[in-house]
């Protein structure tokens, strides 16, 4: 008996394979917006495999924690390396994960039949900021500790439940140690394992009804004699070797940014978090990481702080009711009309304009041009049932084009 034998008639690995690798049928015209998803994964192993190598030299008390990530900058070799590889990882996590969204919403990937995957997508995004952001906090920096003061107000601001529920989170009554703990608890365990967990959940849901294409059309329609969509080409071999391409390229950027400029201008790191944090000194401006600007400007804009909070949330979980919003007879934007174009343009305009004035002080100005932004950003999705149902829409033809 060969050893694989052995090991499929225990473990069935080739059924596994077969079943969701070389008999999964993708659709033929799947573009490089596709590739977005694999990269997900592959930062997502990144995150996971330099985080546990950060572990490793990593103390999280308040005396320790500034001192053990320096030690590890300094003196640990290549630790300088483990470091900018995690932190440059989260912002290239998000860069990819905006644009997988991005895709969704120009080629209808949230309607009919892949709502819930479009949710446990959701949830995965809000799980992956919550992992951020605690991770934000372990250095321990002026930045890190700044960061964690203005989100505990945040939850002190909800009435009623609000001071419990921060001093809960934060374990004290004021950011301490207990804090940190519970963040580095949160970061390195918990968050994790549910992340994991949403991921096989994902893949599982994306299997079942299939990947969507550029033209929203389902491949499942239209199958040959044998069952098999005629539309649809095996993920294995065909999209696995352009998976490893655009992999291959997208390491090649990413590790040259590492190399050459691994703060980034300060969007990766800030220069403030290279200072031991300071309760008594409250930096010239506090802001988020850049992937977290926009609902921190949505948060700036709107004038009383619960309400802002409720905007900020709002921002993000009105991205849930897009199946239902969505009520265009066809689903890829090659489809639909001039209004679903300017406003899917708008929107994205909104978001970026968001990103940039969260990052930036808030000046009256900056203050404004936020509340315009933050009004086209809820109108995209306030409208999105008028303008999907009254828009000039074409007719898809019956079969995917390349």
């Amino acid at each position: 008996m060969s050893l694989n034998k052995w090991i499929n008639d225990r473990l069935p690995i080739d059924d596994f394979v077969d079943q969701h690798l070389r008999h999964y049928y993708a659709p033929k015209n799947l573009n490089f917006l596709y590739f977005f998803g694999s990269l997900a994964m592959l930062c997502l192993g990144i995150q996971i495999l330099s985080g546990i190598w950060l572990l490793m030299y990593y103390e999280p008390t308040v005396e320790t924690a500034f001192d053990s990530v320096e030690y590890l900058m300094r003196d640990i070799p290549f630790g300088w390396l483990l470091r900018y590889t995690h932190a440059a990882g989260a912002s290239a996590f998000f860069v990819i994960l905006y644009m997988h969204v991005y895709r969704a919403l120009l080629y209808g990937s949230y309607r009919k039949p892949r709502e819930l995957l479009w949710l446990l997508g959701l949830f995965l995004l809000i799980l992956v900021m919550a992992e951020s952001y605690t991770g934000y906090i372990l250095p321990w920096g002026q930045m890190s500790y700044w960061a964690a003061k203005v989100i505990m107000n945040i939850f002190g601001s909800i009435p009623v439940i609000g001071p419990p529920l921060m001093h809960l989170i934060q374990g004290d009554y004021v950011i301490s140690e207990a804090t940190l703990q519970r963040f580095f608890a949160f970061h390195v365990v918990v968050f994790p394992m549910v992340l994991l967990g949403v991921v096989f959940i994902h893949l599982c849901a994306l299997h079942t009804v299939g990947s969507n294409n550029p033209d929203g059309i389902e491949i499942k329609d239209n199958l040959d004699k044998d069952g098999i969509p005629v539309d649809g080409v095996p993920f294995h071999p065909y999209f696995t070797i352009k998976d490893i391409v655009a992999a291959v390229v997208f390491l090649i950027i990413f590790f040259a940014v590492i190399f050459y400029d691994p703060t980034f201008h300060g969007l990766i790191l800030e220069k403030e978090n290279f200072i031991p944090a300071d309760p008594l000194v409250t930096p010239p401006e506090i802001k988020p990481t850049w992937y977290l600007a926009p609902y921190y400007a949505i948060l700036r804009a709107v004038p009383d702080q619960l309400l802002g909070a409720l905007a900020m949330l709002a921002s993000l979980f009105i991205f849930a009711f897009m199946p239902w919003l969505d009520r265009a007879p066809v689903k890829s934007m090659r489809y639909k009309g001039t209004r679903s174009r300017v406003s899917l343009f708008l929107f994205v305009v909104s978001f970026l304009s968001l990103m940039v004035l969260g990052l930036l002080p808030a000046t009256p100005t900056n203050t404004i041009l936020a509340r315009i932004a933050t009004i086209v950003f809820f109108g995209f999705f306030l409208t999105l049932p008028y303008i999907t149902v009254y828009d000039n829409h074409k007719t898809p033809p019956d079969r995917v084009r390349m």
